[in-house]
């Protein structure tokens, strides 16, 4: 009996995969940027942008190609990560700090529904459960989960610089800043290598220890800024590959971004793209990149209306704030030194809720199925496996920024229905046949938007989802008004503008573009 028991137990450990053996020494680094698009990298098919160390990045572990936030916005995906909850049901479903309910001093249909403000305390966040199973916790960067209580230092991480109330980086991205977590560097220092370094310098002095260091990045929200030498080198190529004569679309309710040719928009990008290549660089010179898991990922979709417009989503339509696939579809980029395979491709639909199964199942920690509850781990699909079937969710019951409207979503294979709260109607799309959501399925496909509607409604109720309610002060014939003006005249405007831009004597203010600084 004794020798059966040993060569079972011989059997299992050969059958062990390298990768667990080393899980309880795996480090982490979560790179989470704001308003990053997917398609502004190089590597996703930007031919303005250049992104080679994201690039790098992507191509070391696996790609994604439908990986998605669980908002079009930012506060709630990043609740979503931190809880492993959809919005719908943690309640964080708008950025903290926008208006509702009668506050709402727009003229639309509905009244946006009331939402939480800050992480809940009696949920377990991710960084605590990396805490309890001995990790040293980090955090630099944008949180926007709450104020005072409600910080990253209060939710499980040890180390906070830069994390507090706000969504828009304080004082702009070059110092000296106004930010209360965060001591101004020298006149100049750019905030996204300020934040790199400080990652670089945890990692070194954690080498020797279990780490999970989470770097959010303010860019690439606005204010857009960049440096001159970093303009000129993008007004010149933008000029070379030949100057647009349209870069604007006029979709339903204000502009969106065709073209991707914005010089300040591209300096920052290759500022952020440097600040994460000091990162990766350090892992490297320490070694740590053969047991540091990388995680890659933005908050939601590209800037392509509203606040900036500073790029384009195409060939998703929509962007930041909007129910379309340009505005919940992300760059969703795994690394785990032997298990993602180099260059290595996955279709499966994922979203935010996974990462934090996904880090505890890497860590060997035990899952938590009651708190991450809308999330699965993702290593069995590392290890060439598959995932139990599942439809995707998204509940976003307020106005965009950017024009997006009140809306709940599903995601059930490769149909996406849209319902829309203001007057009730859903679109339905085939996002294999159709990335572009151009033609609306819902009339000529009635069984398959009936039954996904029904899978919607059950969510929605299983989830207690806040909905919005009609607003008496709506005034119709001031709102076609409204539309009017912004596809005419504020169209001409957002042309101007953007031309200007590329204008050989462009001359920005002092503080580049802050007087646009975005309330969210």
């Amino acid at each position: 009996m004794t020798k059966q028991i040993l060569f079972a137990l011989l059997l299992c450990i050969l059958a062990f995969p390298a990768w667990a053996a080393k899980s309880s020494k795996l480090n982490f680094v979560f790179i989470l940027v704001d308003d990053l698009g997917k398609q502004d990298m190089s590597c996703e098919g930007s031919k303005f942008h250049e992104t080679p160390h994201i690039d790098a990045l992507a191509q070391s572990g696996m790609r994604f190609s439908n990986g998605y936030s669980t908002c079009q916005v930012c506060s709630p995906s990043r609740a979503s990560i931190m809880l492993g909850t959809y919005p719908a049901r943690n309640k964080i479903t708008d950025w903290i700090g926008a208006q509702t309910g009668k506050n709402w001093r727009r003229n639309d249909r509905v009244l946006p529904a009331a939402y939480t403000h800050a992480l809940p305390k009696e949920d377990t966040t991710l960084a605590e459960a990396m805490r309890a199973g001995g990790y040293k916790t980090f955090f630099a960067g944008k949180w926007h989960l709450g104020g005072a209580g409600s910080f990253p230092e209060d939710h499980g991480f040890d180390i906070n610089i830069g994390g507090h109330h706000r969504g828009s980086p304080p004082g702009g991205f070059f110092s000296p800043y106004t930010n209360p977590k965060m001591k101004s560097g020298p006149k100049g220092e750019s905030l996204p290598i300020r934040l790199a370094n400080e990652t670089a310098s945890f990692i070194e002095a954690n080498k020797d220890r279990k780490f999970f260091a989470y770097l959010s990045f303010y860019s690439v929200h606005g204010p857009i800024q960049t440096t001159q030498p970093l303009w000129t080198k993008y007004q010149k190529k933008a000029a070379a590959n030949g100057l647009a004569k349209a870069r604007f679309k006029f979709d339903r309710t204000k502009g969106v971004r065709q073209v991707q040719d914005n010089p300040i928009y591209a300096g920052m990008m290759e500022s952020l793209d440097n600040a994460v290549g000091i990162v990766m660089k350090k892992l490297r010179d320490l070694g740590l990149d053969k047991n540091t898991v990388v995680i890659f990922t933005s908050d939601n979709g590209g800037v392509s209306s509203g606040d900036a417009f500073a790029t384009s989503c195409l060939p998703m339509r929509g962007g930041k704030g909007r129910q379309w696939e340009g505005g919940i579809r992300q760059p969703f980029y795994i690394h785990v030194p032997n298990l993602t395979a180099p260059g290595s491709t996955h279709a499966t639909p994922v979203t935010g809720t996974d990462f934090f199964p996904t880090i505890l199942d890497l860590a060997g920690l035990p899952l938590q199925p009651r708190q991450h509850v809308d999330g699965l781990s993702l290593v069995p699909l590392f290890k060439g496996g598959t995932l139990a079937k599942r439809d995707l969710f998204w509940h976003y019951p307020h106005y965009g920024n950017q024009g997006g409207e009140p809306s709940s979503i599903i995601r059930s294979g490769n149909f996406k229905l849209i319902h829309y709260y203001e007057d009730g109607r859903d679109e339905l799309y085939n996002l294999t046949k159709d990335i572009g959501e151009e033609t609306d399925l819902a009339a000529s496909q009635p069984k398959t938007a009936k039954a996904l509607r029904a899978k919607l409604n059950a969510w929605l109720k299983e989830t207690g989802a806040r909905i919005p309610t009609a607003d008496d002060r709506f005034n119709p014939e001031q709102k076609k008004k409204q539309i009017q003006g912004a596809s005419t005249g504020g169209l001409k405007g957002l042309e101007n503008r953007a031309a200007n831009y590329l204008k050989p004597d462009f001359k920005p203010n002092k503080n580049w573009w802050s007087s646009l600084v975005p309330k969210d």
